[in-house]
């Protein structure tokens, strides 16, 4: 290393694209430093997919015994208390954190450094004032709700995802505004701890529109009103708050759920202080190796508007750290996003990988699909549990499997397979003659695969 560097490798996060990015550092005999501001773990195991899972997982619970579709065992389900699940919930919060993150970071043996992180120059970063030196910095600072510009929306207290996970008294109704993976996941998590929940926007707008039509037919089960309509207006009104749709109607509930999206976390960094430029939504522009305008300063995971889940933001971190410290010439590291796998943990789960149809035929393929109902899959008739599809689709001429897609129990455990079969190009052939263990889910895999080369109904195993 160079003496005038204090470090080979400065940090600015601890979330997982920077944990990831420290520990690819330190394995190549690397000197790193970790910078934080806040709290030690960032948006994932803080205040995104750990809280949220461990929650979600708690309403469950609750909503399968007051939907026993077993009468000859039957269940009940009393009132919640949720100043104790999220007690428990913090406490997950706070041993995930100290094992994943603290022990992690004592066992690779790097700083983290506590402070504000800020650039004087596009060489010199600092920290609470004080400088430090890097030969190369990474910036993994995350993302955080965004606040959408809606007239009245300052004047009303409204919940975001975060704030929302941290409330001890359940509302007796609320009103959600958006309809992607965090709205729906958040408006079940309270409709099955017994709120009254209306979603104000489109539901599932990125899935395909088979599996969204069948959570609509959820939703619905669950008493959750959607509306599918644009909000044009905000109100504090006595009782709660106001939403005003483009079509004029008003939508009354305690409380309000903002979820519209994210934006990216940089304040206080001065990017342009160091050169570093970003995109119309603040994003940090990066190319396929994760370098900024700064050729010194990468950057990675969802501060990036990379995809929002903690294995790509993993990926991204180990990329930037990778090429932020080879030697010149070298090839660049990149991120292989093939067969991308993606979960919305509502119940049933959506999940999905590789290619929509219109993804397919966005980029030219020509391409054929099937979908599958559930009530044509054993282990779905087993659970009594028959709402949701599979859809499979696939280069027409080949068979070559584009794209996988589920609303089913489990779904999120069948990407997997999924993943790999996209990786492995297998065709819709390869996967009907692969042995699926009877009364899973993911024998639907094996099913759906099998109706493209005969669409006539099969016996149990055939």
């Amino acid at each position: 290393m160079d003496e005038d560097y204090g470090v080979d490798l400065a940090v600015i996060g601890t979330g997982g694209a920077a944990m990831a990015a420290a520990i690819a550092a330190r394995q190549a005999g690397a000197r790193v430093v970790l910078v934080e501001r806040a709290t030690l773990g960032g948006t994932c195991v803080n205040i995104g997919c750990v809280p949220s899972k461990t929650l979600l997982a708690a309403a469950g619970t609750r909503h399968a015994a007051l939907a026993n579709p077993f009468p000859g065992a039957p269940t009940s389900a009393g009132g919640v208390d949720l100043g104790a699940l999220v007690g428990q919930k913090n406490e997950l919060v706070d041993q995930l954190r100290q094992a994943k993150y603290a022990d992690v970071a004592a066992a690779y043996g790097f700083e983290i450094r506590p402070g504000q992180a800020t650039f004087v120059n596009g060489d010199t970063l600092a920290v609470d004032g004080q400088p430090l030196h890097a030969r190369a910095y990474v910036v993994a600072t995350g993302a955080e709700p965004d606040r959408p510009d809606l007239p009245g929306l300052e004047h009303v207290d409204y919940l975001t995802s975060t704030t929302a996970m941290g409330q001890h008294v359940l509302p007796t109704s609320l009103v959600v505004i958006g309809g992607g993976y965090v709205g729906m996941e958040q408006a079940q998590l309270f409709a099955h701890l017994g709120t009254r929940v209306t979603v104000v926007g489109r539901l599932a707008p990125r899935a395909e529109p088979e599996l969204a039509a069948a959570l609509r037919e959820v939703f619905a089960g669950d008493a959750i009103t959607v509306i599918e309509e644009h909000v044009t207006a905000v109100e504090d009104v006595d009782g709660g708050v106001q939403v005003v749709t483009a079509s004029g109607r008003r939508v009354l509930g305690q409380r309000l759920l903002v979820a519209t999206g994210r934006r990216a976390r940089t304040d206080g960094l001065d990017l342009a202080a160091a050169a570093v430029t970003t995109d119309g939504r603040g994003f940090v522009n990066v190319d396929d190796a994760q370098r900024t305008a700064n050729p010194r300063i990468y950057a990675a995971g969802d501060v990036t508007g990379a995809p929002h889940y903690v294995y790509a933001a993993a990926a991204t971190g180990r990329v930037a750290a990778v090429n932020a410290l080879a030697d010149t010439g070298t090839r660049p590291a990149r991120v292989d996003y093939t067969g991308l796998p993606s979960v919305v943990f509502t119940r049933p789960q959506m999940a999905s990988a590789g290619l929509t149809e219109a993804d397919a035929l966005a980029a030219g393929h020509d391409c054929t699909c099937r979908v599958l109902d559930l009530a044509d899959v054993p282990r779905a008739l087993v659970n009594r549990d028959t709402r949701g599809a599979v859809k499979l689709v696939a280069d027409t001429a080949t068979g070559r499997v584009l794209g996988v897609h589920a609303l089913a129990d489990g779904a999120g455990e069948m990407m997997l397979a999924a993943t790999y079969v996209i990786k492995a190009q297998m065709n819709v052939d390869d996967i009907a003659d692969t042995w699926a263990p009877y009364l899973t889910m993911a024998e639907s895999l094996r099913i759906v695969a099998g109706t493209f080369r005969n669409e006539l109904p099969t016996s149990c195993c055939s």
